[in-house]
């Protein structure tokens, strides 16, 4: 089985329309290319409001899972054939959380992923203000398309993110991301060691262009890309480019290597107890 994976990036607005319209556009360009799975960057519809601003009228900004943003992305996908993992702000009663829904190749909602890892501080990330730890725990969906794990953003700093993914099933790792620091060698290491622990391919989305608060302002340096199961870079973006790139892997080639490897057999469930403290001796309560 070929599986062909894209990731887009683009600048966003304060109008979500245009941001929909824009990112439409680009996913559309991608299945042109043969893309299967389509992963769009963070907040696609939004400008990015969780870094340099803390205003309680952008609360107002969440939307339910069936809002205007998942609605769009289900016509789009269901005119494409196409599987299209979509971040939003996302509204569930009282709660705000940061969601992925995995919109499947015939438009249905297959489920959603909330955020797990929240971050918060310099130099302007207020994350924490407007959205909950999620409460999903990490998810791999079965799709037309072949099981994708979809993690976010800060998520991919974390190994137990991937590897639990991983060891779900899934054939591709996704991340939608919005970053825009001076850490990109150390972002774009960690996440090919992932890909290359697991010996899974990776998709990283990111956006571009300068978003500015009250607080400050951010300039987001794009460089999307989509590794291999060696962590090898098979394709990436540049830094201020609207553009999408697109990738297709032989699964059944990438399974036989990975079961050659061993790191799934050999893994000690039974001697990473430590994992489930946060200091490494005392068991949490």
């Amino acid at each position: 089985m070929t599986l062909t994976v894209a990731a887009t990036q683009m600048r966003c607005s304060w109008d979500m329309e245009e941001n929909l319209h824009k990112a439409e556009r680009l996913i559309r360009e991608a299945a042109a290319q043969g893309a299967q799975v389509i992963l769009p960057q963070e907040s696609v519809g939004l400008h990015f409001f969780g870094f340099m601003d803390w205003k309680p009228e952008h609360f107002q900004l969440a939307q339910s899972v069936d809002g205007p943003i998942v609605r769009h992305m289900q016509a789009v996908a269901r005119d494409l054939g196409v599987v299209i993992p979509v971040n939003f702000f996302e509204k569930a009663n009282n709660a705000y959380f940061n969601t992925n829904a995995v919109i499947d190749a015939d438009g249905t909602v297959l489920g959603v992923y909330r955020k797990t890892h929240i971050p918060g501080g310099p130099p302007g990330c207020f994350e924490k203000i407007y959205t909950s730890y999620g409460d999903t725990g990490f998810q791999v969906f079965e799709t037309a398309h072949g099981k994708v794990g979809a993690a976010i953003c800060w998520d991919q700093w974390f190994p137990e993110s991937a590897r639990i993914m991983a060891l779900k099933g899934a054939d591709v790792l996704l991340y939608p991301t919005a970053i825009g620091s001076d850490c990109h060698d150390h972002w774009e290491t960690v996440m090919r060691g992932h890909a290359g622990a697991n010996l899974t391919p990776l998709v990283a989305a990111n956006r571009v262009g300068r978003e500015a608060g009250d607080l400050g302002e951010t300039e987001f340096w794009g460089q999307s890309f989509i590794a291999g199961p060696k962590g090898e870079i098979r394709k990436r973006a540049d830094d201020r480019s609207e553009m999408v790139i697109v990738e297709s892997f032989d699964l059944e080639e990438i399974a036989e290597m990975r079961a050659g490897w061993g790191v799934f057999r050999d893994r000690r469930p039974d001697a990473y107890g430590p994992l489930l403290t946060m200091d490494g001796t005392r068991r949490a309560l």
